[in-house]
């Protein structure tokens, strides 16, 4: 298969200028690209052709490689985790979010605004030569507009991204922005960009087929659960219920019922998968100088044991003790629940249970829990080529199991509620948890709702769900305020400096 590779090239944050590189390669991994051969393409040379079309479209992609960041900080953010690391000045930019000290100069919150605006213009140009290519010529092939709801649904996940990340962003869905129409653009509010993200998902699953032939890429069941989702973010409950019900009614997905095997490299794309962000790397592209751009999951690397050795027998590779679940989390499970030890990993009791492996590392990270991320710690053989950056480890983004609390919050929480559904949906997700239905939930109305999202932090820990479900709950201030959360702060984040420098956009509060 032949795959285009459009790397990035900044004038500014905002902007993407050029479309860039031209390469080829047999790929195992359908998102894998060469980085060889690079050159500038000319926009009114390309989309020639259905080829160019659709290899256009694996570059709307690409930037979702990029926002490994945003998982890390979803836990670490919240009661779940902290940054860790080798010191206090070690990831500064993730020291700052766990400390509830970030300023506009964060470097991994520019870093993710430049590139979910990357995606956008990305899927901008697709979007401005539709109907007709740059010289003004239709270029009509059967699944072209099935192609399209491919680049609707990346667009609205890179507002969605920014939306949680800073509320209100600079909206623009019709072109790619030139360098002085970028310097001019203001911010919108939050609800003109959430009602940008609900068109794009409404023509994504109007153009969508339930199955994809290449396992990862966009279907209509992932943009009705990213709907179902954006739904329940603005608290539309009444119209999250049936888009989510209309998964769970249609049988295309099952959960799993060993909780730990989803997060195995033999766990990608399974049938509890509805959305997975698809890294590789067995045609490794990396840049120390821009490690979160190859295509490997920087993130895996972070969460591993810094200074792990043993024998060759030992499963895992050594990485940095960063993103540490806290004891807090540790805690909250109870006993007989499978997904404990299959999202933390107790190195002390790992390496007592296992002496043949001749365990060591180094004790101490800064803010040492004694706890790592299991679902994604690194494994040996699973990166190559400059190996801290090319994990090919998938991001689980939606599972069939959120689908199922997203929907029994919504049932639970709509004008006309149907707790009986809402309890079915939770108990199911509890089922696979403990393998009986002795731990079952018989509640209903506000104690029901509270049932529901401590499962979302059982069942979703450590996949960057936590702070953003504690700020869209109206839960951040009891949860957080006594790790340094400030209400009317904290519930967004600073707009990165060089924005409000060069485009004059308007800060966020008390920043």
């Amino acid at each position: 298969m032949n795959i285009q590779k459009h790397t990035y090239k900044f004038a500014k944050p905002l902007v993407f200028i050029a479309l860039l590189g031209l390469g080829t390669t047999s790929c195992k991994k359908w998102v894998e690209y060469s980085p060889k051969d690079d050159f500038r393409i000319a926009a009114t040379t390309y989309l020639q052709d259905e080829n160019d079309y659709r290899t256009m479209t694996i570059s709307v992609y690409t930037p979702l490689q990029w926002l490994n960041q945003v998982v890390p900080i979803g836990d670490i953010a919240s009661d779940n985790a902290v940054a860790g690391g080798e010191s206090a000045s070690d990831v500064i930019a993730l020291q700052q979010v766990d400390d509830f000290t970030v300023n506009p100069e964060n470097a991994t919150l520019r870093e993710l605004w430049q590139s979910a605006y990357e995606g956008i213009n990305r899927a901008n140009f697709m979007t401005q030569y539709r109907d007709q290519n740059p010289l003004g010529r239709a270029v009509n092939f059967n699944g072209k507009d099935a192609l399209y709801g491919e680049v609707s649904f990346l667009r609205a996940y890179y507002y969605f991204t920014l939306v949680r990340l800073f509320g209100g962003v600079p909206l623009f869905a019709d072109r790619r922005l030139s360098l002085d129409e970028s310097r001019q653009i203001q911010r919108s509010s939050k609800e003109q960009v959430y009602e940008q993200i609900e068109k794009d998902l409404l023509d994504a699953i109007g153009n969508l087929s339930p199955v994809q032939e290449q396992k990862g890429r966009i279907t209509k069941y992932a943009a009705q659960a990213l709907l179902g989702k954006v739904y329940l973010y603005q608290k539309k409950y009444d119209q999250a219920a049936p888009v989510l019900e209309s998964i769970i009614t249609s049988n295309a997905f099952s959960l799993v019922s060993d909780f730990a095997s989803i997060f195995l490299q033999a766990g990608e794309n399974g049938p509890e998968s509805v959305f997975e962000i698809q890294y590789t790397n067995t045609f490794p592209y990396y840049n120390w100088d821009a490690p979160m751009r190859g295509q490997g999951n920087f993130a895996v690397q972070q969460c591993g044991i810094r200074g792990l050795a043993g024998t060759d027998a030992m499963p895992y590779a050594a990485g940095w003790s960063t993103n540490l679940p806290a004891g807090n989390l540790a805690s909250a499970y109870e006993a007989g629940d499978q997904r404990k030890n299959a999202t933390i990993l107790d190195i002390d009791a790992y390496a007592a249970a296992n002496p043949s492996y001749g365990i060591s590392y180094q004790v101490a990270p800064y803010k040492n829990t004694g706890l790592y991320s299991q679902k994604y710690q690194p494994r040996k053989g699973q990166t190559s080529g400059q190996v801290e950056l090319n994990y090919l480890n998938n991001f689980r983004i939606i599972r069939y199991s959120e689908v199922l609390l997203m929907a029994a919050e919504a049932w639970n929480k709509s004008s006309s509620p149907n707790d009986i559904k809402a309890k079915d949906y939770l108990n199911l997700v509890r089922r696979r948890a403990f393998g009986n239905n002795n731990h079952d939930v018989n509640a209903a109305g506000a104690s029901l709702y509270d049932a529901i999202l401590s499962e979302r932090r059982l069942e979703l820990a450590m996949e960057g769900d936590r702070y953003f479900d504690l700020v869209r709950t109206g839960m951040a201030a009891s949860r957080l305020e006594s790790l340094g959360f400030v209400v009317g702060k904290h519930e967004v984040y600073p707009i990165p400096l060089d924005e409000v420098r060069i485009s004059n956009l308007e800060q966020n509060p008390n920043y």
